[in-house]
Order: C-alpha cells, then sequence, then structure tokens
C-alpha cells in the first residue's frame, strides 16, 4: 500500500483503497462545500473526480471557500481545484467542467459517475440533480449550510429524499446567500458528505437514506429526521 494510505489502513484494507481507486464521483459545485468534499476525495484516493461549477473564485469566497486564495482570484474554480488535487494526489483522475448543471448536461456530466455529490447554492438545481440521479440510477448525497446550521441525507436510486427535503423551499438561490456561511460551517457538512461518499463506494455502514441529519453548530446539537 502507498505511504500516503497506510493511516487508512484500520478501517480501509489495501482491497478497499483499490475500490476507491478504481471509483469515479462527481461533485456538483466547487465553493465552500466542494472544496472541502474534492480536497477529502483525493486524500481518500477515489481514483476519478468530475468537478462541476461555472464561476471563478472572487474576494467575497475567501471567507470560506478551501481553493479561494488571493493566488486564484480571478481563476475558474474547476481550474484551481485540479490543480490542488494534483498536488496532492496525482493518482487522481480530475474532469474539470466548466459549466452550470442542468438538466441539458446531466446526462454527459454523470455518465459512468458512481456517486455524485451536492454542493450547490439553490433549489432548482438541487431538484435537477436529484432527478437525473434517479434517471441514471445514482446515488446522491445531498449536503446545504447556511449561518450555523447544515443538512446532510443520502438519496439511493428510485428514493425521493432530496425533493421532500426541498419541496417546502422556495425557488432560487438557497439559504446561503442570504444567512451567510462562517469559515467552519462548509467543512463539517462535507466531511459528512465525504463519509457518506465514501461509505457508498465500498458498500459499508448504515447511510442517511429516508434520513436527514440537521446539524446546528450554535447549540451543537444533531437531530435526525425521517423522511
Amino acid at each position: 500500500m502507498p505511504g500516503r494510505y497506510r493511516r487508512n489502513k484500520n478501517i480501509i484494507a489495501p482491497a478497499d483503497q483499490l475500490r476507491l481507486l478504481r471509483s469515479a464521483a462527481a461533485v456538483i459545485g466547487c465553493g465552500g462545500l466542494g472544496g472541502y468534499i474534492i480536497e477529502a476525495m483525493a486524500r481518500l484516493g477515489i481514483g476519478k473526480i468530475v468537478i462541476v461549477d461555472p464561476d471563478t473564485f472572487e474576494e467575497h469566497n475567501l471567507n470560506r471557500q478551501l481553493f479561494s486564495t488571493l493566488s486564484t482570484l480571478g481563476i475558474p474554480k474547476v481550474d484551481a481545484a485540479a490543480q490542488r488535487v494534483a498536488n496532492i494526489n496525482p493518482a487522481v483522475s480530475v474532469v474539470p467542467v466548466r459549466e452550470a448543471f442542468s438538466k441539458t448536461n446531466a446526462g454527459d456530466i454523470l455518465k459512468d459517475i458512481d456517486v455524485a455529490v451536492d454542493a450547490l447554492d439553490n433549489t432548482a438545481a438541487r431538484i435537477d440533480l436529484a432527478d437525473a440521479c434517479n434517471i441514471l440510477s445514482i446515488p446522491m448525497v445531498y449536503g446545504a449550510i447556511g449561518g450555523w446550521y447544515g443538512q446532510v441525507a443520502t438519496q439511493m436510486p428510485g428514493g425521493r429524499s432530496v425533493c421532500d427535503i426541498l419541496k417546502n423551499y422556495p425557488e432560487g438561490e438557497g439559504i446561503e446567500k442570504t444567512a451567510g456561511i462562517p469559515s467552519f460551517g462548509p467543512a463539517v457538512i462535507a466531511g459528512f458528505e465525504a463519509a457518506e461518499t465514501c461509505k457508498i463506494l465500498l458498500g459499508r455502514g448504515s447511510l442517511l437514506q429516508n434520513r436527514m441529519l440537521f446539524i446546528n453548530l450554535l447549540d451543537m446539537k444533531i437531530e435526525e429526521m425521517a423522511l
């Protein structure tokens, strides 16, 4: 086992590590949540990561987005992410897609993908992703954060978890646009999403299927809600 993975060996055996290397994940969004998710995936050794985001880094991203630095301002987020992954783990193949995710390009983006991970910032796009994952029989890990609060859930093929969560939310920008996001928030929720992704790829543990975690960082409480 390569030295970079030896600290994982008690929970991720060599055969599991090889399985991760042969897996492909898509991260839809490369901002606050997406940066931390991509970082975790690269260090886990997931072999192929498709990264989707149309934007470039701006100054207001500096408060919370891992790949946002003074040197990356004005650079496409997917390009900065690809360079970061190359510096961490060159065995990981990155496919940068500088487009907004939509129903139109969903089939191409999610082709040959084992799991899709939500790092979006608006309700409509999340529902489009959930619908596309169901059509293509791909598991989806959902995550959202706004202010001190976050949500995480997993939708397996044929499920309606994401739509059940979002049905009462207005279309348009997510709560993160109005509530703001502190620097620590994305790392917490992204950690949950990365763990769910790892479990899906390895077929291990109990997933957040038909249930959602509501994380309250202000009062340090985690509640589980049935979906």
